[in-house]
Order: structure tokens, then sequence, then C-alpha cells
């Protein structure tokens, strides 16, 4: 079936399955250690323009989350982020199974903004009983966010200036980070990003690997323990190398930038399609998801010949479904010549 479902529903780009049989034979350290995940972590660190960077390979993007989370906060401490936020909507509770609190504040296509975590912090500064409730510790937001929205880089700035101001920590989530800073409508850069929050992680497994994240602090801010916790959340791979050979081919020519570029231009054309086909979008975004409202008897009839994502009723009108289309470093001109004919 013609799929538009998500951007990790393929394998890996043949370059980085090549790469992984090229060195399938080859014996190396454990728990990555091994050479090519020394090799991507200088490539990183170069993209970054952070040489002191610690950069850690992790499985996925639940076990990066919870994981990074866990490890930067205290025990009473909880964790800021959008209500629509990924840690806070689409991951079981994993943050809360490690005893931190999400502490969900209203979004604003899928952003939190400035205003409304300014507005928050003010309010627990002057609450004379705050020291009875979960601290918050951390800003968590996602770059792009899960309604394929991008924050500004005067926005992002705002945010880390009221991190600084509350003793926050700025936590990134880029597990479509490809995706959002190829999009003609970004005005950062990964170097911009790496200056301007705590820690951040690079997604690989929507981005053309098989699995992985690398975590990035970027000043060679790692916690004391987060290797062990990385362990401890089962985020550890004995085999590490598998996604450090990964990484390593990303981040060789281009690759990781370019992929993610396809991704970007095959959305603005899939948009093209659902517009000359009459679709109404939900909501304007500039990434590689993209969103569309009908009724839900013609969104259940559309889904039996094409792949796509029912995100739930419109909160204006619940006759209407919200339906997410995604293309992703594998989607083709073909692809999209198929749903134009089907549509």
């Amino acid at each position: 079936m013609l799929s538009f479902e998500c951007d990790y529903n393929n394998g890996a780009h043949p370059k980085v399955l090549q790469h992984l049989i090229d060195t399938n034979s080859l014996t190396s350290l454990t728990y990555g250690f091994d050479e090519w995940s020394e090799s991507a972590r200088r490539k990183i660190r170069e993209a970054c323009g952070c040489p002191d960077a610690d950069v850690y390979f992790l499985s996925g993007g639940t076990q990066a989350n919870a994981t990074i989370i866990d490890s930067c906060l205290a025990t009473c401490e909880a964790v800021v982020s959008a209500e629509t936020g990924h840690i806070n909507v689409h991951e079981a509770g994993a943050v809360e199974a490690s005893g931190h609190r999400v502490i969900g504040l209203p979004s604003t296509n899928g952003k939190l903004l400035p205003k409304t975590l300014a507005d928050y912090l003010n309010v627990y500064e002057h609450d004379e009983s705050r020291d009875h409730v979960a601290q918050p510790g951390m800003v968590y937001i996602t770059y792009p966010t899960e309604m394929g929205t991008l924050y500004t880089a005067e926005e992002i700035t705002a945010i880390q200036q009221l991190c600084r101001r509350y003793g926050l920590q700025l936590f990134v989530d880029g597990a479509r980070l490809g995706y959002g800073l190829m999009s003609s409508a970004s005005d950062i850069s990964l170097q911009w990003l790496a200056r301007h929050c705590d820690v951040f992680y690079i997604g690989g497994t929507k981005v053309g690997a098989l699995c992985g994240e690398a975590v990035v602090f970027p000043r060679g801010n790692a916690p004391k323990y987060f290797f062990s916790n990385v362990k401890r959340h089962g985020a550890l791979l004995a085999k590490g190398r598998v996604v450090g050979v990964q990484f390593d081919a990303l981040f060789s020519e281009n690759l990781y930038f370019d992929i993610s570029r396809h991704a970007i231009l095959m959305a603005e054309k899939l948009k093209r399609i659902l517009e000359e086909a009459g679709m109404v979008f939900y909501m304007d975004s500039p990434t590689n998801q993209q969103f569309i409202l009908l009724p839900h008897d013609r969104a259940l009839e559309l889904k039996k010949i094409v792949d796509f994502t029912l995100w739930g009723p419109s909160p204006d009108d619940p006759t209407l479904m919200i339906c997410r289309f995604v293309t992703s470093w594998a989607t083709t001109e073909q692809d999209l010549e198929n749903l134009r004919k089907l549509l």
C-alpha cells in the first residue's frame, strides 16, 4: 500500500546499510567504544562546532528522552513541556516512570511559547507553597514540533534566557532535527542550536538510520553517571557499533542534511498535491509532516488505499478528523505521483 504514515517505516538509507555491510566482518570494542562510534563523535562535534561535546549513541527516541531527563534532574524535579510534547503524550509515561513529573503547559501550533513559559514560572516563583510541588528543573522543546512547526531563533533565545534566569536546563528533542534544519522556514543552524541549549539529540531513527539517536552535551557537560544511566534505562546496546556505524555514515559527505533536504522537497510537493485536491489544512507546517482535515467517513475510506495517521478529531469541529501525511528521506517522486492519481 502507498504509505505516508510516518518517517520511520523504511529500513535505512543505502549508504548507511553499505557502511554496516563493509564493517560487518571486523571485530571491535563494545558498548560504543568502537572506532566507528569514535569517528562519528568526531564528525558530530565538528558539525556542531563543539570540540568538547560529550556524544552518546542511544537505541531510540523514547529511551533518549527518558534517560536525559532522569539523568539531568534531581529526584524532586520536573520537566516543563508543551502539552502536545512527545514526552507528555506519546511515550506511555516513560518520564513519569523514572519519578519525574511532566508539567504540560498550553501550546500554540505545537509550540511552548516564551510568554506561556514566563507566566508559569512567574506564578511558581511567587507561590509561597512552591516547596510542596514538583520543582521545575528543565524545559523540553522539540525541533520541529509534533505538529511539524518550527521555533524561531528569537523564540528559542527567549526560552533559553528564561531557563538561565530561573536556573533551568534547556533540552531540545531532535528526533526529526534534520527535517527542521533543512526547512526553508528555519532560521537556525546545527551550530546555532548547540550554542543555545544544554543538551539535544540528533535523530537517526526517523532520518535515515535503522535505529538510534546521538545525544549531545555541547559543552562537555554530561551528568557524571550518564553512561551508567543509559544502561539503567535499557538504552545501551552491547553492540554499540550498530548505531555508531550508522552515524559515521550519516555525518559523512553531508548525507544527513542532504537526505533531510530531500524529505522537505517531497513535503513541499505533497503540500501542493493536497492543495490541488481541495484539501483543507489543519495548520501550516513547513516541515515533513502535513495535517489535513477530512470528514470521518471520507478519512476512513481514503485510508483503505493510502496509509496515513488519524491524528484525532479536530478540536474546532469533532465531525472532522485531523489526518497526518508524512514524507521522509525515502519518499520518491513516484510515490507522490501515485498519490496524486489516487486523490
